[in-house]
């Protein structure tokens, strides 16, 4: 790993908190739970599935996973976030396994997985070409990778929350090929180049919905998100 990686996996740990009480905030979350199921249903085959959610943060998708009956290991980086994703899991009858690791090089056999996932990971992933080959090499015949994100910045980084700059500095972007991406179809470009096959995008409207209803994050815009999935 990288001085690059170090300063996301930091602003990531200070922003945990917060992170995770947007994520739980009871007005909207069994709404989100209804609606985030049905998107991960929709994109994986039926369970139970062997799955690798990388990126995991706070285990969102992780957990509504398991819910739906998948085997599910989650990995990441973030301290901060790995301590919240644990602590939601061991409350979890049947929930996820949450592991500390590196979602460019997962530390797994080939043909772990029936399944790897991401929600939100894509745009601040470095060498996403690198790590969807390595995501792929995880799968076993037939498995699916599944990853959610938008475009964020199109524009640029310019998100206005606290120390985001001083974190993603001029070398974190400059790592960063997807942080600015201007259409959803550069990340398709990126499943497609792991040789993956039948790459769609699929725009979640279930959850731009819930985001006009009940807002987004702070310092975020409204945009409509897309699951991608290709199978191998």
């Amino acid at each position: 790993m990288t001085a690059v990686q170090d300063r996301i996996n930091a602003y990531w740990t200070g922003r945990a908190p917060g992170y995770d009480e947007y994520v739980q905030r009871p007005e909207r979350f069994a709404a989100d739970q209804q609606a985030w199921s049905q998107v991960w249903a929709a994109a994986l085959p039926p369970a139970p599935l062997d799955v690798l959610d990388v990126g995991t943060g706070t285990g969102q998708a992780a957990i509504v996973l398991a819910g739906l009956g998948h085997r599910v290991t989650g990995m990441d980086l973030s301290e901060g976030m790995l301590e919240r994703a644990r602590r939601h899991a061991a409350a979890m009858p049947g929930g996820p396994v949450i592991a500390y690791g590196d979602a460019v090089a997962p530390d797994f056999p080939a043909g772990s997985f029936d399944a790897v996932t991401s929600r939100y990971l894509m745009w601040t992933l470095r060498e996403p070409q690198v790590a969807v080959a390595n995501w792929v090499r995880l799968l076993r015949p037939g498995g699916t990778v599944a990853v959610v994100d938008s475009t964020w910045f199109p524009d640029g980084l310019d998100n206005a929350s606290e120390n985001f700059a001083d974190h993603y500095d001029s070398a974190v972007r400059s790592a960063l090929p997807l942080a600015t991406a201007k259409s959803i179809d550069q990340t398709v470009a990126v499943l497609q180049g792991a040789g993956l096959r039948d790459v769609t995008a699929v725009p979640l409207t279930s959850i731009y919905e819930l985001d006009q209803r009940f807002g987004v994050a702070p310092d975020h815009e409204l945009k409509l998100q897309y699951v991608v999935t290709g199978r191998r």
